[in-house]
């Protein structure tokens, strides 16, 4: 088998793999083997473009579907605003109240058929930093609220403690000031991080220590309960996920405006 053959060869089961179906007298729909991880198809139509040509959009499907069990306004945000723009950016595609979609040549459609399908992919990979939160976002995350909740001049990042013997050894998440004793605040995303949470607040508790301290944890029910136990017993406050805004905003609020 030489080039030629095995380039008619892909192209027979590309195409094959491929079907258009009218839906409307100006718009088809693309049906490919791409599938969400619920086996749905991708949502890909065509239609002609407002300034000549083809549009090859997703009707506003794709973030409409990701919303049943995603916060959209997260993926604006932080690390995933930043990788959805640079999604948009690679595959040249525009976004317009939610739809998905880039202008095309007929002879250009079929590659930016396949350019508009890995973008979708792209931009529903980025559901799982909603899903999972992983620890750099999660961190980030915590950062923006603190921010936003006191302001960066009351925070401190990775305190160490004046006073407590070793206390480089047992730094503190974020020192926030204001309050009539030091609030430590710490962000807990895992068991790891509680394990550790839990032996600096024990180690500053037995120093003597005069604090008020706070954990905020990445989603509190997937914790261990032994872990989350001996957490509890040594923090003052808790707060269960990030998405608890208006306990984070009333607890903390309370602790730093407390004179």
């Amino acid at each position: 088998m030489n080039t030629l053959d095995l380039e008619s060869t892909l192209c027979r089961a590309l195409c094959g793999s491929v079907t258009v179906q009218q839906h409307g007298d100006a718009l088809w729909r693309v049906d490919t083997p791409w599938t969400f991880p619920d086996g749905d198809g991708y949502s890909i139509y065509i239609s002609p473009s407002p300034t000549g040509g083809l549009r090859i959009s997703d009707q506003g499907i794709t973030l409409m579907r990701l919303s049943y069990e995603n916060d959209l306004a997260k993926l604006r945000e932080g690390t995933r605003g930043r990788l959805l723009t640079q999604v948009l950016a690679d595959a040249g595609l525009v976004e317009d109240d939610g739809e998905f979609f880039l202008d095309s040549t007929a002879d250009d459609l079929g590659a930016n058929v396949l350019r508009l399908g890995q973008a979708l992919t792209r931009v529903h990979d980025l559901t799982f930093l909603n899903r999972v939160r992983v620890e750099s976002t999660f961190y980030e995350d915590l950062r923006e609220k603190l921010h936003a909740l006191v302001g960066a001049e009351r925070l401190t990042e990775g305190y160490v403690v004046p006073g407590v013997a070793n206390a480089r050894d047992y730094p503190v998440d974020y020192f926030v000031a204001g309050g009539a004793s030091p609030l430590y605040l710490f962000g807990v995303p895992n068991r790891d991080k509680a394990r550790l949470a839990t032996i600096i607040l024990q180690h500053l508790i037995g120093s003597k220590h005069d604090f008020n301290s706070m954990i905020v944890f990445q989603n509190m029910a997937e914790l261990p309960r032994p872990d989350l136990s001996r957490l509890t017993n040594a923090a003052n406050d808790m707060i269960d996920s990030l998405d608890a805004t208006d306990d984070f905003e009333r607890k903390l609020l309370r602790r730093v405006n407390r004179a």
